[in-house]
């Protein structure tokens, strides 16, 4: 038996599921495990503020306690230093990797229009290919920022 440790997000849980699919058609048996991290525990704070790991912590004192076999995350939210005892070792095939906007396009937006991300990386994007528009940073799961 396989033991799989993911987040309870859909996300994560979807994510976790396509693992176990791949294993399973492998013929291993597998079940998956959600383990509840600091990070989700904290909404109230911008997720820099947060510090490194805070998604992950959990997951890893499950796989280095032996509690889980394999942690299934989003490689994006991966500290860059690999926690000792522990190794990046798979990574599934790619889905698609664009981003989305999710409400109205960006051209339809007023100068000052605000626009929701929790990505540093979308943010400082969008202060430099739309400078009239104003990033807000926003926390939660993807189904809590849609919503």
């Amino acid at each position: 038996m396989i033991r799989i440790g993911t987040r309870g997000s859909a996300l994560a849980r979807w994510q976790a599921e396509r693992v176990k699919s791949l294993l399973a058609a492998g013929g291993a048996e597998v079940e998956i495990q959600i383990i509840k991290s600091s990070g989700d525990l904290s909404q109230d704070k911008p997720i820099a503020a947060l510090g490194i790991g805070v998604f992950t912590k959990e997951l890893e004192d499950a796989l280095l306690d032996r509690r889980i076999d394999v942690a299934v995350h989003s490689c994006k939210d991966l500290p860059s230093q690999i926690t000792p005892g522990l190794a990046l070792a798979a990574v599934p095939e790619r889905e698609d990797v664009r981003d989305a906007v999710v409400g109205r396009r960006l051209s339809d937006l007023q100068p000052g229009g605000r626009v929701a991300s929790s990505s540093p990386r979308r943010q400082e994007w969008l202060k430099r290919a739309w400078p009239g528009l104003l990033p807000v940073a926003v926390r939660g799961n993807v189904d809590t920022r849609v919503r």
